[in-house]
């Protein structure tokens, strides 16, 4: 998908979201108790220096101009889920199966809602030159 430069290196950090989903399910899947830790804990690490900057700059910029434009439904669920994965990430203190696997399928599914859907809107509300 082609997308505007003001929503580039959003997009790009999602890659490295995917990868960090693609960690956790792997963990989960594993059953492997210190695989579930080591995974817990590289991803408490990696949410502090790269999904909560991410959520933030989305929360601060992108979400208030996508509400202006009439797009409150998208937004509502953008912060939901942000509020949701930041809740499982503080669970993660006590490395637990189910907590992770949540994690690595809300993590997935919210950059594909962001990237489908959020991106989508934004491009053609925000960005109609494009």
């Amino acid at each position: 998908m082609k997308r505007h430069a003001a929503l580039l290196q959003l997009s790009r950090e999602h890659h490295h979201a995917l990868k960090l989903s693609r960690l956790a399910r792997f963990a989960a899947d594993s059953g492997v108790e210190i695989a579930i830790a080591e995974a817990a804990e590289k991803i408490i690490d990696l949410f502090a220096s790269e999904l909560e900057p991410h959520f933030q700059t989305e929360e601060s910029e992108l979400l208030p101009a996508l509400t202006a434009a009439g797009a409150s439904p998208l937004v509502e669920r953008t912060l939901a889920e942000h509020a949701e994965l930041r809740d499982l990430n503080r669970r993660l203190a006590e490395p637990d199966c189910e907590i992770l696997a949540r994690f690595a399928t809300l993590l997935h599914d919210h950059v594909r809602f962001e990237e489908r859907e959020l991106f989508e809107t934004a491009q053609d509300l925000l960005y109609p030159e494009h």
